[in-house]
């Protein structure tokens, strides 16, 4: 009984060998050099002129997008969430737009599109108190993926709003 017993441990240990060997996958070499081109591409970065303040920015953004029937679905004020937890911090402000009709064709057309939205548009302050937008590169999206013919002009839409909107922040197009 004993032996019987040992060789069912023995083969069920075996099998869960078997089983984790067969999970193990291969991946591809990392190399930080193209990993870090990636990155630096898919940003693009917008000063604001001179006579425009950071509140103006945010006003603008927020109204044209408004006029372009994008929604502001996420308003993330993180230096006032780091200044409340105690710590120094020079402007972070993250808003998010989206039309929610154009994300949802995206999202079932592929999966991916998911970890890109809502699209988003960081207002940061430099250390010289200079202000930026900070966003996804638009061109990245619309061009790195293969899209069906319908969806294709949604796409372009998306990014002609997301600069657009940009557009009237870094101008304080009122």
């Amino acid at each position: 009984m004993r032996i019987a017993a040992l060789l069912s441990l023995l083969l069920l240990v075996m099998l869960n060998v078997q089983a984790a060997e067969k999970q193990r996958i291969d991946t591809p070499p990392f190399d930080e050099t193209v990993a870090r081109q990636m990155v630096a591409n898919s940003i693009q970065r917008f000063p604001l002129a001179e006579d425009v303040t950071i509140e103006d920015a945010i006003d603008s953004m927020k109204l044209r997008a408004n006029q372009l029937n994008f929604k502001l679905v996420a308003d993330l004020p993180l230096s006032e969430q780091v200044k409340a937890m105690g710590e120094e911090s020079r402007y972070i402000r993250i808003l998010a737009f989206c039309d929610a009709l154009i994300a949802k064709r995206m999202v079932e057309h592929d999966l991916i599109f998911a970890g890109f939205l809502p699209c988003r548009i960081a207002v940061l302050e430099d250390e010289n108190g200079k202000g930026w937008l900070v966003t996804m590169n638009m061109d990245m999206m619309l061009h790195a993926v293969d899209l069906p013919d319908d969806l294709k002009p949604l796409a372009k839409q998306v990014r002609d709003t997301i600069y657009s909107i940009i557009d009237a922040g870094v101008n304080g197009d009122l």
